[in-house]
């Protein structure tokens, strides 16, 4: 990781500095760093807190290990996660959810966790630049909008709770992180509506694009249910979806994040750091790893992946 630092610093996909001050939100990319490895750089430097709460996808993989479970979050109960600088500590956020939210709104299930790495690859870079960071894991699967935001209320109390208790600023000292990959195009995702060429990945492309930019600018309930409506497929009858694996945490986070907002008086504004995807990205010339790829890319088969930061104003 030291090492991959090093090279992003050196490789940035621009030269835009962007903002740390009131920042508290962020969604991050979690494919293969060799792919997506300048988008993540983007997001990591510039966050501050300590306290980190990760809302994370219950991939298709986990979802038929774990029979498939909706309308509910997935928390865990381990101490520690690993991490490549010691372990990180599962922060008491955890257990004051679990004591505090409607039992109907989540379940425990290690096994979720452990199989699932949507959570788990944001962790090298947030240990990277503070040693001491704490995580809230937390998975969201599929619900409808209505229920999502049921719990958003109820989940953005307990957080605002917690950090009274704890004297904890949001965005200084406790931070919300969404973990998103964006569209998963080709064959082996059984999703080409435009095609399999170069004009099929650039029609693909700028619709992922039009949608990130929906980030830009205030963020409210109205503006993040228009964002569902894009991405969900049971909430409008359409034929062509974008297929981008972080549908659900996008959506439960903003919520949450914008109703903790609104308690604290304040409003969320977005921006969108930047867009790219494996076949654009190909594979980074950084060599000092061992660090490989869990998939090909190709016109056939690729990924698309964000950042993008939400402020306090």
């Amino acid at each position: 990781m030291d090492s991959f630092i090093s090279w992003l610093e050196k490789n940035q996909i621009s030269d835009n500095s962007f903002e740390s001050e009131n920042l508290f939100v962020a969604i991050s990319p979690h494919d293969d760093y060799l792919y997506a490895g300048r988008i993540y750089y983007q997001v990591y430097k510039i966050i501050k807190a300590k306290e980190i709460i990760i809302f994370g996808v219950t991939h298709g993989t986990v979802r038929k290990a774990i029979n498939d479970p909706q309308n509910i979050l997935i928390l865990d109960e381990f101490d520690f996660w690993k991490g490549p600088y010691g372990n990180v500590k599962v922060s008491d956020l955890r257990n004051e959810i679990k004591s505090k939210l409607d039992t109907g709104f989540y379940e425990v299930n290690n096994l979720a966790h452990s199989l699932e790495h949507s959570i788990e690859a944001l962790i090298p870079f947030l240990q990277h630049y503070n040693r001491e960071i704490k995580i809230t894991p937390v998975m969201v699967t599929r619900m409808p909008f209505d229920r999502m935001d049921s719990i958003a209320v109820k989940l953005s109390e307990v957080i605002l709770n917690y950090a009274n208790e704890k004297n904890l600023k949001p965005g200084k000292d406790l931070f919300i992180l969404i973990s998103n990959d964006a569209n998963h195009y080709g064959e082996d995702f059984n999703n080409y509506p435009y095609g399999l060429d170069e004009s099929a990945h650039k029609a693909a492309t700028y619709e992922d694009k039009r949608i990130a930019h929906k980030f830009n600018g205030e963020i409210s309930t109205e503006k993040i249910s228009d964002i569902s409506n894009e991405l969900w497929t049971e909430t409008e009858a359409k034929e062509i979806y974008p297929l981008w694996c972080g549908r659900y945490p996008i959506v439960l986070g903003l919520l949450t994040s914008t109703h903790l907002a609104k308690k604290l008086g304040k409003d969320i504004s977005g921006k969108l750091f930047c867009y790219s995807d494996t076949f654009t990205e190909k594979v980074l010339s950084f060599k000092e790893t061992k660090m490989g790829m869990t998939a090909p890319f190709s016109l056939r088969h690729w990924v698309g992946f964000l950042s993008a930061g939400f402020y306090l104003r």
